[in-house]
């Protein structure tokens, strides 16, 4: 494949279950560029806490999941723990390291520890 891959899809270990009790386990996250980790501490939510920067920036580069029409911080902050601790794990690999990992893994397994350490 040439060129750089911008968009990188992806299965959920669980799903996130919208407000009808549909469950969408497939998605599409695209690389993050400045912005999307900058823009995030200028939100008071960030200011609060820290750690909702990661649902901010989450709600950025999760360009699609199921048939949710758009996700937001909402949607992030109702997946389940596993899914979002998924979700910062793909984060990590796709920008900051070897993205060609993920097609070695079956979708929705976990990644191995290694290939999410930071260095």
């Amino acid at each position: 494949m040439s060129g750089l891959q911008t968009e990188f899809p992806f299965t959920l270990p669980k799903g996130y279950v919208d407000d009808d009790g549909t469950l969408h386990k497939t998605g599409i996250m695209r690389l993050a560029c400045a912005r999307d980790e900058i823009e995030p501490l200028r939100d008071g939510r960030v200011k609060e806490n820290e750690a909702y920067a990661t649902v901010i920036v989450l709600a950025r580069v999760v360009t699609q999941l199921g048939t949710v029409q758009r996700v937001t911080t909402k949607t992030i902050e109702s997946l389940f723990v596993s899914d979002f601790s998924y979700l910062q794990d793909l984060y990590r690999i796709v920008n900051f390291q070897d993205p060609s990992i993920l097609e070695t893994l079956e979708p929705g397994t976990p990644f191995p520890q290694t290939s999410v350490e930071v260095g």
